[in-house]
């Protein structure tokens, strides 16, 4: 099942990658860098580039996929975000785009309590777990969160 990982030229998405990037697996990205972006297209991921804050772009790039992974430093870090003035406005806006896009499963890469998704499985990672790569690669895998 296709999986996405918004904010994906992240510390915190990088090493995901490294775990995710499996090829029997599909993964997409979205990414604010360019240059990240072409880099993760040369690997074998599926890239989409853009604002994080643009709603809308990654409700488009998430469609069609089973789990999310929404890292919150993308919302934080120092990017040009256009469409929304605050991290919140941004995790929010994530929020809302996964669940219009179908998504079934949310894992939230953040420290803080992260908004409601409306979606029942959802789980949240820290950042800074040491194991953060291969806990988020279990919880895709698992059968269910619940």
């Amino acid at each position: 099942m296709p999986l996405i990982v918004i904010g994906a030229d992240t510390g915190p998405g990088e090493a995901i990658l490294e775990t995710l990037g499996q090829p029997e697996r599909e993964v997409r990205v979205f990414v604010t860098d360019e240059a990240s972006g072409l880099e993760m297209r040369n690997r074998g991921f599926k890239v989409a580039t853009g604002d994080v804050s643009d709603e809308s772009h990654v409700e488009s790039a998430s469609m069609h996929c089973f789990s999310a992974v929404l890292i919150a430093e993308a919302a934080t870090d120092g990017r040009q975000r256009s469409f929304a003035t605050t991290p919140n406005e941004v995790l929010s806006g994530w929020a809302k785009a996964v669940a219009n896009s179908g998504v079934n499963r949310v894992i939230w890469v953040t420290d803080l309590e992260p908004p409601e998704t409306g979606i029942a499985e959802v789980a949240r990672v820290d950042p800074s777990d040491p194991a953060l790569a291969e806990k988020v690669l279990a919880l895709d895998d698992a059968h269910s969160l619940g």
